[in-house]
């Protein structure tokens, strides 16, 4: 399994994917300045691997003070949740960090000993980000008919997450679980993310894959070529709008379209409760240089303009089920979303979004023991009831 951030003698090390797959090159950070940067710039992407990355670009910063100070760590907190604003993941380490630095603090913690809470702070966020991600491809396994085409979009494995991945976790999982499957890879203008870091890690996985161009989707699925669309997210609204990787939205209409089931996998961390719905998510626009060059080539005539919106939102009446480590939600996401973040919700009785499911299935039951993972979901080769990402 790829492992892409290490945080070893007080130095951030991450593997640089705007290199991939041509060579494996890492850098090594040592402030939060270079962390911000990194993050901004790409060098790491995925909404929970930026999650991890700000929690250690926390730590960074509480090394690099010449004294105890919560001020000095709220400042580097605002430079990171700066750096990509759409993926909730990154504000909400950073927020976790500072409730921790807050608390070493009023016990009195010095410079060294707030260093070495919030390291090992960081690292329970990495490692649990993996366990997450584990038991978010259980859960969604059960989603996946056999054999099965599935189509996903940007790069949702490892690479975007401290390990195993979201979408592609389900993938991984449901392989293990012995199911036949070929994922069809968008390649996910303009960075490639599909082509350049999807499929290099299904080609160490073994995985079979198959490159399309983005504007390709349609046509499979008209062809019944597409069993299923899984995608990750960047931030889930709550109720149930999903902010992901611009293309995200037009796969779901096509999905629904063709009456194709088109899950979001995410850790319960991307669930924004404070954020009603998609049309509060802030939504980053990129440089638009960006789309009129790649790898230094420009692919426009000089002068052309060009916009580049780096996210979408996909409502949730769009969405057939929330596969997340704490268990699947189906609509209303209202109510199911609210059981899985274990918080009071009001909603009123002709509320709701999306497809007429299921509201939840939690992970485990009332007494938190954890369920077998045939409770988990028992409807795997379910479509949806009608006809119907990772940050980089």
């Amino acid at each position: 399994m790829i492992r892409p951030i290490r945080f070893e003698n007080g130095v951030l090390h991450l593997l640089d994917q705007r290199r991939l797959p041509g060579e494996e090159v890492w850098l090594e950070l040592r402030s939060v300045q270079e962390t911000a940067t990194a993050i901004r710039n790409m060098v790491v992407r995925g909404a929970p691997a930026i999650g991890v990355t700000a929690a250690y670009g926390m730590v960074l910063a509480a090394g690099a003070a010449e004294s105890v100070s919560l001020d000095t760590l709220e400042r580097a907190g605002e430079t990171l949740c700066e750096a990509r604003p759409t993926a909730v993941n990154l504000a909400w380490a950073v927020k976790r960090m500072l409730e921790s630095a807050r608390d070493a603090i009023e016990r009195g913690a010095g410079r060294d000993e707030l260093f070495d809470r919030l390291a090992r702070d960081a690292s329970e966020l990495e490692q649990k980000d993996v366990s997450s991600n584990e038991r978010l491809g259980r859960h969604g396994a059960s989603l996946i008919p056999d054999p099965a085409r599935i189509l996903t979009h940007c790069n949702t494995g490892s690479l975007a997450t401290a390990g195993y991945g979201t979408a592609l976790g389900v993938v991984r999982a449901a392989t293990a679980q012995g199911k036949t499957l070929t994922v069809v890879a968008d390649e996910t203008r303009p960075f490639l993310q599909g082509a350049r870091l999807t499929a290099w890690e299904l080609d160490r996985e073994g995985i079979p894959y198959e490159i399309i161009t983005d504007s390709m989707a349609g046509a499979l699925m008209a062809r019944n070529e597409v069993d299923v669309v899984i995608v990750g997210a960047d931030r889930i609204a709550a109720n149930g709008d999903v902010a992901n990787k611009v293309g995200t939205y037009p796969l779901a209409v096509l999905a629904r379209r063709h009456g194709v089931p088109f899950y979001v996998a995410a850790p319960i961390s991307t669930v924004d409760p404070d954020t009603p719905s998609g049309e509060k998510i802030p939504i980053e626009e990129r440089d638009a240089a960006e789309v009129l060059a790649f790898a230094g080539i420009n692919v426009a005539p000089e002068g052309a303009r060009a916009r580049h919106i780096a996210f979408d939102v996909t409502p949730a009446s769009l969405v057939s089920a929330i596969v997340t480590d704490e268990g699947i939600a189906r609509a209303p996401y209202e109510r199911s979303l609210a059981r899985l973040l274990g918080v009071e919700l009001e909603v009123a009785e002709d509320a709701g979004s999306g497809p007429p499911e299921e509201a939840a299935v939690p992970s485990s039951d009332s007494r938190g023991e954890t369920l077998p993972d045939s409770q988990a979901e028992a409807r795997p080769d379910e479509a949806p009831p009608t006809a119907s990402d990772d940050l980089f």
